[in-house]
Order: structure tokens, then sequence, then C-alpha cells
């Protein structure tokens, strides 16, 4: 029996968002933003040379259809990703307003988001009183630190010893619909951090904020380290999704990375977690391994987390090139009828002003029994092709692409 293997290369965009101009970072923006193209030119140009050097090199997924997928996103030439594909190939525009996690999940999984998510004001303090009050009782402390707009990494590093002296948890976000705690998992204690987390969760979700994470460090001032113990506590999505559908169908789920968070932990039987390293492990696991007629459903965050919010050019091509490499042996232990389709949430050009996502169309190449160009696309006719591919019901708006 077919199976299908769903793998997000987070924020790894294309480009071309028809609707780029009504997203920003600061009060610019996103038109023009292009996280793989704007790579392979920083690769092309020498000025990605940071651990690695010359043009981006991804033969593997190139030769599936990445640069050409690209160039029908957005226009522009990927240097360096220039193969004729074998593979099936095209992009996907989103409809949900959001250039966020759950948006892009939850809508290539079937589901567009169906309200307008809540936001903070890019102000100090960003936050209303009555959540400051509530972070406080939970936590048992008297305050709170942060209180903005702010990179993870940035306001750990700025006031993680005075989080260690003080106790106070430190309180951040972002321009996605996000509340973010951060907290030493030795002084602050990890189980305490994620308790507050889970206890806070329910005021923002009614407040249609979709995400309170958890954003455990660990280290000394001067060399503080985030860990993999990170925690999403998302809204529940208000309707089913491809991973309920392939579970109605009596079907076996996987979910590797945080798309058991993502999706408040409905619709997956089996969750994997870890480093980036770790859950390509997972990945190659499932495989080898997976129920006859599974769905495996893998987020690498990485590209996000590590290097699309800091602005690492050099970086995030080194995990392209990366992942390339490690997806070529998982490639080869695909049964014939198997479905893997790799595809992206949204952008985040390292490139580009500012920390934060960018409005972008997302390449969306598979290998399989199947090929050709499939066009630009919605993200809800990934879910309907998956359905398709495994041959369970859906009632999601896409239309299969297969």
């Amino acid at each position: 029996m077919a199976r299908a293997f769903l793998v997000v290369l987070d924020s790894a965009g294309c480009g071309g968002a028809p609707d780029a101009d009504r997203f920003f970072n600061g009060d610019v923006p996103d038109t023009g933003a292009n996280t793989l193209g704007h790579i392979a030119a920083a690769c092309a140009a020498r000025e990605a040379e940071d651990g690695r050097t010359g043009p981006l090199k991804m033969p593997h997924l190139d030769a599936l259809g990445l640069g050409a997928a690209i160039r029908l996103a957005s226009g522009a030439r990927a240097e360096g990703l220039d193969a004729d594909p074998v593979g099936l190939w095209g992009a996907a525009q989103e409809i949900s307003v959001g250039k966020d996690t759950p948006s892009g999940h939850w809508e290539m999984a079937g589901l567009p988001v169906p309200w307008d998510w809540s936001y903070f004001p890019d102000t100090i303090p960003a936050f209303p009183d009555d959540l400051v009050e509530e972070v406080k009782r939970l936590a048992g402390v008297g305050g709170i630190l942060g209180n903005e707009h702010a990179s993870g990494t940035e306001i750990i590093a700025r006031l993680g010893e005075e989080h260690q002296r003080s106790g106070w948890p430190i309180c951040y976000t972002s321009s996605d619909s996000v509340f973010q705690i951060a907290a030493h998992e030795e002084t602050f204690g990890l189980d305490r951090l994620l308790a507050l987390c889970e206890g806070l969760a329910p005021m923002l979700h009614a407040r249609k904020v979709g995400r309170v994470i958890a954003r455990p460090f660990t280290g000394e001032p001067g060399h503080y380290t985030r860990t993999v113990n990170r925690h999403d506590y998302a809204i529940e999505p208000p309707g089913a999704t491809v991973l309920d559908w392939v579970q109605a169908a009596g079907r076996v789920t996987y979910g590797i990375g945080k798309i058991s968070d993502i999706f408040a932990g409905r619709g997956v039987d089996h969750v994997m977690k870890g480093a980036d390293a770790d859950l390509m492990g997972h990945l190659g696991h499932c495989v080898a391994e997976a129920r006859d007629g599974s769905l495996t459903f893998a987020n690498f965050v990485e590209f996000d987390s590590l290097y699309g919010h800091r602005r690492d050019v050099s970086g995030y091509a080194r995990h392209l090139e990366w992942f390339d490499a490690a997806i070529a042996p998982v490639l080869a232990q695909l049964r014939p009828d198997d479905l893997m389709i790799f595809t992206a949430d949204h952008g985040n050009d390292p490139t580009w002003i500012g920390t934060d996502h960018t409005r972008e169309r997302v390449p969306v190449v598979a290998t399989g029994p199947y090929s050709g160009q499939i066009g630009i696309r919605g993200f809800t006719d990934i879910a309907a092709s998956v359905a398709a591919h495994l041959g369970v019901a859906g009632d999601g708006p896409g239309t299969s692409f297969l």
C-alpha cells in the first residue's frame, strides 16, 4: 500500500507572492523577498563563504525540480540550480492572512486559517497588563523581563544574566502571532517553564494568539545556548486536516520535529523530535519502517530558527547543502509507490531587512510515481494530493495535482 512523506524545509520560500506588499518587516513590505533565490545569488557572488564556498550545491532537490520551481514562482534564476527536472515540480501560494508556522502548516494540511491572528504592538511594553499579571501569578514571580519585540538569541544574550539573578522569565514576541518565554533550564527549571507556558496558553488562544512558545536555554553569561527542548503550545486547528483524514481511514501518522506541536497533538500517532540532524535520522527510520498506507509529516526548523531569523546567509546555505546531501540516502530507500513532497511554510529571506518571516510562494517538488510541472498551486492542493495518493477521503478545499 502506498505511503506519503510530507517534508517541510521551514522558511525556504522562493519569492513571487502576489500579496507580498501587504506584509512587512518593520516599515518595508516583503515585495521582492526570495529566500532561496537570494541565497543562491549570494553564493554565486561569493558572498556566502563562511564554512562553504561557491555556487549553491543542491543536486538532489534540484534534480527533482527545485531550481525550476524558483524560476516559476519568482521569475528569477537561482544560480547553481539549473537541472532539467525529473520529478514533480511547481510552487504554491497561501491565502491565509499570515506568514507564520501555523498558517502555512494548517493550510498545506488542508485547512486555511479561518480568522485573523492577533499580534502584539511593536512598542515597549508590548503586552497588556492583565497578561503580565497572569504570567507573574503562574510563575510565582514579582515581574517579567523583556516585554518587547526581539530576536530570541539576542534577548537571551542581553537579559539572561538578569533572568538568572532575579528568577523573572524573559517574555518577548515578534511580527508573528506568538508569545515566547525564555528561561534557563537549570536555574528556572525546564518543567516549570513548560508548566508556565501550558497554563498561559488558554488565555492567549482565546485572544487568537497562535502560539505560546517555551524557549529553554542553558549556559552562562556570554555563552547562552537555546536547547532542543523548545515546545510550542498552539491553538488546536478548528477543523480536520490531512492528519485527521489519514487517521479516520484507519491509517497511521508520524510527526517529525514540531509537527505535533503545530497541530496541538491532534492527528499524530507517533512523535519524534530533536535537532535537524536527529530529525533526518527519524525521517530515514520512517522511510525504512513506516506502516503501509501511512503519512509521515516532518518539519526541519533550523533553516528558520538558526539562520533565517539571524540573517545568516552562509549558515542558511550550509544547511541547505547539508540537507540535500543527507536526503540522498533517504531518497534511495523509498519504495516505488512512495510519494515524498518537499515544500516550505513561508519565507525568511536572510538577505532581507529585519529579522522576521517574509511573505513568499514556496517550492513544491516531489519524487515518486509522478513527474512534470504542476504550475502555481494553492497550499491546500498539497493536502488534497497526499490524500489522493493514499486513497483516503478528505473534505478540504484543495484539488490534487497528481
